[in-house]
């Protein structure tokens, strides 16, 4: 899971600069808490690097730009006494509140992993407020996921904020974010202008395949996780690593295992079983005790902190745009 790991935001808190229009929302709501939530830890993996202008982690809560079925929107989620508040701006407000209950983490249950791991459980206990986040939208969260195949996370970062720029709109209301690219304008745009924006003719003509087929791709939002995941992986260029990565945030998905990460076998193998280094087969191995509850448990070592011992050279990233 490229760059998953990392926490979201300024961790000393930051005011969102002004921005857009400084009118009031167009749309309100708020969403009672039961239990511990911590918006930062649950929205982390929506974010692809520090400079990703399609959100910001603010001291007034998450901003969120996002493209709906109704239009586009900027959705502001932050945590207050006994609930969440949700506003939203722009003509996809209604849209945006509709989905803030899943994207807060709010219909994820963590309950439901039984730790069987001594790690497992305190983990459990120091990240409480942690959730899966569920946007409802698969295409979406394709686009990136198809930017982040066998890169390193600063060239994924880097190529996915320069076709934002590229191709984003300013997003409705005060925050001054950029609204995703939408699946129209990858499908128009020609491998050659995707070239100097950091990605090589495999991945853009993915990309452009994934915008002229984005109507049948999100209807499958309708399927079970796994079933959309089998139908993602029929598309030439979407792996398991690809789907999963996709459907593990569209839907919420708890045990999507991201199976092809360079990075992820390894971190699984140290944490939960000493072993500094494994594959794919051992990582899924150790993880059989947690079938159903997999994607947690990832999450969960992702944001432990733990570091994996490096033997040999890392990979470098590359400039695809000098090539």
């Amino acid at each position: 899971m490229t760059g998953s790991g990392e926490v979201a935001g300024d961790p000393a808190g930051r005011a969102l600069p002004a921005g857009g229009t400084a009118a009031g929302p167009a749309a309100e709501a708020r969403f009672a808490l039961v239990s511990p939530l911590d918006l930062a830890l649950t929205l982390a993996p929506l974010r692809h690097g520090r400079d990703d202008p399609t959100i910001a982690f603010a001291t007034d809560g998450v901003w969120l730009a996002r493209v709906t079925a109704c239009g586009p929107a900027t959705l502001r989620l932050a945590v207050e006494t006994g609930g969440i508040v949700a506003q939203a701006w722009g003509p996809g407000a209604e849209a945006a509140l509709e989905a803030a209950p899943g994207l807060a983490g709010l219909l994820d249950d963590p309950s439901r992993l039984v730790a069987h791991h001594p790690l497992v459980a305190e983990l459990q206990r120091r990240f409480a407020g942690l959730r899966l986040p569920r946007t409802g939208q698969l295409a979406p969260v394709l686009i990136p996921a198809a930017i982040e195949q066998k890169v390193t996370a600063s060239e994924a970062h880097g190529a996915y904020v320069a076709i934002v720029r590229r191709l984003g709109e300013p997003a409705p209301g005060p925050a001054p974010l950029l609204l995703p690219p939408t699946a129209a304008n990858l499908a128009a745009l020609p491998y050659f202008e995707l070239h100097p924006l950091g990605v090589e003719r495999r991945r853009a003509e993915l990309l452009r395949r994934i915008g002229r087929e984005s109507a049948r791709i999100e209807s499958w939002t309708a399927l079970d996780p796994q079933e959309a995941r089998a139908r993602l992986q029929a598309i030439p260029g979407i792996g398991p690593w690809t789907a999963a990565e996709a459907t593990r945030i569209a839907f919420g998905d708890p045990d999507a295992v991201s199976v092809g990460d360079a990075h992820l076998p390894d971190l699984v193998s140290w944490a939960l079983a000493g072993e500094a280094r494994a594959d794919d087969a051992r990582m899924l191995e150790i993880l059989a005790p947690y079938i159903g509850q997999r994607a947690r448990v990832v999450r969960l070592l992702e944001v432990s902190g733990i570091r994996v011992p490096r033997f040999g050279p890392r990979f470098a990233p590359r400039r695809i745009a000098g090539i």
